[in-house]
């Protein structure tokens, strides 16, 4: 599964690459400089890669100015993803949240930083609980008749708000969402809950961030791996003091490394192709501070888990879906509905 093999986005006919390449580390002062970035970008796109995500609040802006800069000559072959909601600079109310106004200037915001014409694809980037539902939609299908949006998606917010505004929008002929950004790996999986199967029922495109828990499934967190001299020690410590290194997520960093070796494959290969198994997840966001570490993730398009590898991972991983989830799950309950007959479900 190249970069080149396209997935549809959603119930859009975008045509996307199944890794999208994150830019929230460039132009940061812990991510990659520009020299390092543009490596990054132009290792990605030389290997059909087209699906490049970035926001106007990560570094201030300065991410989607190097991407716009990257994509210079490459426009076209390139879908370009940006968010709004979130303000760069303090002091305006309305710089920030999901209001009207505040998208309409982050789109133009957005447009000069980036060098076009025109964004593919915009995220709400954070629920903010205080604009109303249709001010959100109306804008997005406004600037999608303009021209200036293509296709819109929506992250971070509850699922049961997600299944509103889409349920609404198709009611309404607005624009639909085509895609979903969920924090989703192996270290978190309660999008298994309600956001994702919302997403798949209602048509929309699963993007996960994060699906390296961080950094925690990289492999350099699993028993015995980082050695006192390592220079990411300081930042284990880090990890460590806020809680995120924990027997638990040791655990499951060590079921991952486990599989990893099984196969010959990287800690960071196999949790990626993990959430890849997933039939809702379109294209997981990979994001790298240097070339080596991004080369070495687009290598999980290369893996295929086999059904024990997955059950080993799943076990090591498995999170209680809590209420009614497992209510229904009974098989009184199961029994019950069916009147004690056999029924196959759909798919």
């Amino acid at each position: 599964m190249p970069l080149d093999h396209y997935r549809l986005l959603g119930r859009s006919g975008l045509r996307v690459s199944p890794l999208a390449l994150g830019t929230m580390t460039f132009g940061e002062t812990w991510g990659a400089e520009e020299v390092e970035s543009r490596r990054i970008f132009d290792a990605y796109v030389d290997r059909g890669g087209n699906f490049v995500d970035t926001a106007g609040y990560y570094a201030k802006g300065r991410s989607e100015e190097l991407t716009g800069k990257f994509a210079a000559g490459k426009r076209d072959g390139v879908v370009l993803s940006t968010k709004y909601s979130l303000a760069v600079e303090p002091g305006d109310p309305n710089a920030g949240g999901n209001s009207r106004r505040s998208m309409v200037r982050a789109v133009e915001d957005s447009l000069r930083r980036l060098r076009t014409d025109r964004i593919d694809l915009l995220f709400l980037h954070v629920w903010d609980d205080m604009v109303p539902a249709d001010e959100i939609l109306r804008g997005f299908d406004d600037l999608v008749r303009q021209g200036k949006i293509l296709y819109i998606g929506i992250s971070d917010t509850p699922a049961w708000r997600i299944a509103w505004l889409q349920v609404m929008a198709e009611l309404r002929g607005w624009t639909q969402f085509a895609a979903l950004q969920v924090e989703y790996s192996l270290l978190q999986r309660t999008g298994e809950r309600d956001l994702i199967p919302a997403a798949r029922a209602l048509g929309i495109g699963v993007m996960p961030w994060s699906p390296l828990g961080n950094g925690l499934l990289s492999g350099k967190y699993a028993t015995g791996a980082l050695q006192p001299d390592d220079p990411e020690g300081g930042r284990a410590q880090m990890m460590t003091a806020i809680g995120r290194v924990n027997p638990a997520t040791v655990a499951i960093a060590d079921a991952v490394k486990d599989v990893a070796d099984a196969i010959g494959a990287s800690s960071a290969q196999v949790a990626l192709a993990w959430t890849l198994a997933n039939p809702a997840v379109v294209a997981p966001l990979v994001g790298a501070r240097t070339l080596r570490q991004f080369v070495d993730n687009i290598g999980a398009l290369d893996l295929r888990l086999d059904g024990e590898h997955l059950a080993a991972l799943d076990e090591a991983s498995r999170i209680d879906l809590g209420f009614p989830h497992d209510f229904l799950k009974f098989p009184f309950i199961r029994d019950a509905l069916t009147a004690g007959t056999t029924v196959v479900p759909r798919g």
